[in-house]
């Protein structure tokens, strides 16, 4: 049981009947404190040299949980770079005047505004550089809600292409980016879809966010570069991150909690001491609703047109398995903790997969391929 675990066990009930968090708050909740739980169910590998056994539970898949989280980030990271095309992009972020901050946790809907306000100033900074043409970039767009004090901070991290795609298959590479555009348009848009949301009541609030940015909200670029050859390690680095590592907690003694991270500011480092209620809730208020994308794709990336299948891809089609077996659970842990899972400690040879286990009983991969295919007949015998 990692450090996480043990603090969400210890106020489970408190939890559930003080904070009465969301259902998909609980249902996270519920799957990260049992990941690893042998009780759940598993895989039983054996040596077929020497008869050892080991038994590999099963994980939880919840992106709450630390573990999981890492896991499902190292996929998205993997299937967002195979859509990347072979040219250098820039990592914009897109953030809010504080006093909105509120509205989106609140009323968890209104986050599709962030995602559409960027999308189309993105599209229209590049439509203004030549109509004609219609050059067309592709971009990714992140969610964060999170800031690294782990409080309420909806924000937007967007991967540009220095470049777009004309419809008559012409490539312009563009390097300078008009940040005053997209600050003041960025504003705008956001502004303009929240009014209409929300009503007449944000009319106030409104006004206030024109008169306290009147140069647009604040939209800046990380200084370096994303390079096409170090694509992977970039987007997982800052795309695809879950809200906070375990490493990052240092101490928990039943009641308080301490946790570091570098302030955005100056990157001074800052350890932080808090009840431990006060951090359970500012760890759950970052899970999203069922179903809701924290990550959608924008111009190029979001199309699947004929003539886009000439453009060079960051990463090629007949690279994409190797890639794809880099978060394989074995070659995962071999490459992040230099040992192989599956390598027998006493005679080292590869141990062989034997069985499933789950509710406690012994179940082949044939039983429960069958129960799989029989709720699938019986899925589209009902429809």
């Amino acid at each position: 049981m990692n450090i996480l675990q043990r603090i969400f066990t210890d106020y489970y009930e408190e939890i559930k009947y003080t904070l009465h968090p969301r259902d998909t708050e609980m249902e996270n909740i519920d799957k990260m404190i049992h990941c690893g739980d042998p009780s759940f169910g598993g895989a039983m590998y054996g040596c077929p040299h020497c008869g050892n056994l080991k038994f590999v539970p099963f994980r939880c898949h919840s992106r709450f949980c630390p573990t999981c989280g890492n896991k499902y980030a190292m996929e998205r990271t993997t299937s967002m770079s195979f859509k990347l095309v072979n040219v250098q992009h820039r990592h914009c972020v897109f953030t809010i005047d504080e006093n909105l901050r509120d509205f989106f946790l609140k009323d968890r809907s209104l986050l599709d505004c962030l995602f559409h306000s960027v999308s189309c100033v993105v599209s229209r900074m590049f439509l203004k550089m030549n109509k004609s043409k219609n050059f067309t970039p592709g971009f990714i767009m992140v969610l964060h809600t999170f800031g690294r004090d782990l409080k309420w901070n909806p924000h937007i991290h967007c991967l540009i292409s220095q470049g777009g795609y004309s419809d008559d298959g012409f490539w312009r590479h563009v390097k300078h980016f008009n940040y005053t555009y997209l600050r003041i348009a960025f504003r705008t848009a956001l502004l303009n879809e929240m009014e209409a949301k929300v009503g007449s009541s944000f009319k106030m609030i409104k006004a206030k966010c024109y008169n306290d940015h009147k140069h647009g909200f604040y939209v800046y670029a990380k200084p370096n570069l994303c390079n096409p050859k170090t694509v992977v390690k970039y987007v997982g680095r800052y795309l695809g991150r879950p809200v906070i590592a375990t490493s990052r907690i240092d101490k928990y003694d039943g009641e308080m909690v301490t946790f570091h991270y570098n302030r955005h500011e100056d990157e001074k480092y800052i350890e932080e001491t808090i009840p431990a209620m006060d951090f359970i809730k500012r760890l759950i208020r970052h899970i999203p609703e069922k179903h809701f994308k924290m990550i959608r794709y924008g111009g190029l990336y979001a199309r699947h047109r004929k003539i886009d299948s000439n453009l060079h891809r960051a990463i090629s089609k007949s690279k994409h398995h190797i890639y794809r077996s880099f978060n394989q659970w074995r070659t995962a842990i071999l490459s992040s903790f230099g040992y192989d899972p599956l390598e027998c400690p006493d005679c080292k040879h590869k141990m062989v997969f034997l069985e499933l286990y789950y509710n406690h009983k012994r179940v082949s991969l044939e039983e429960l391929y069958e129960k799989a295919m029989s709720k699938s007949r019986g899925k589209r015998s009902s429809a």
